[in-house]
């Protein structure tokens, strides 16, 4: 079983940036897909982002995030520019094992869970 460990979140103004951080530990990288998921309060969590061989992006966020990741570090980042107020949520870090490139944006595929961290866009 994987840890995830999220850091990064907080408060910024809409137009600004943020970087989060999912620390990874009890496996390698390199055979995980990692995604971002994030849930506002009194809606469904929702994919946001992930990264195996390739990434994928929700078309909601496509052209402002970009999902990254050091295998070195075992850490996935996400960097989110251009934050809106509609981005505010906790946002989740997760995994599942696979030997596919692509990874799936669906919550349910995903084993492990970090316990998440909040990002408000606020003026």
């Amino acid at each position: 079983q994987l840890q995830l460990v999220e850091s990064g979140g907080g408060l910024v103004q809409p137009g600004g940036s943020l970087m989060l951080s999912c620390a990874v530990s009890g496996a390698a990288l390199g055979n995980y897909a990692i995604g971002w998921f994030r849930q506002a309060p009194g809606k469904e969590r929702e994919g946001v982002s992930c990264i195996r061989a390739w990434t994928k992006y929700d078309n909601s966020v496509k052209d402002r995030f970009a999902i990254s990741k050091d295998i070195g570090k075992n850490t996935v980042y996400l960097r989110m520019n251009s934050l809106k107020p509609e981005d505010t949520a906790v946002y989740y870090c997760a995994a599942y094992r696979t030997r596919q490139d692509m990874c799936l944006l669906n919550p349910g595929r995903y084993d492990d869970w970090g316990q998440g961290t909040q990002v408000t866009v606020s003026s």
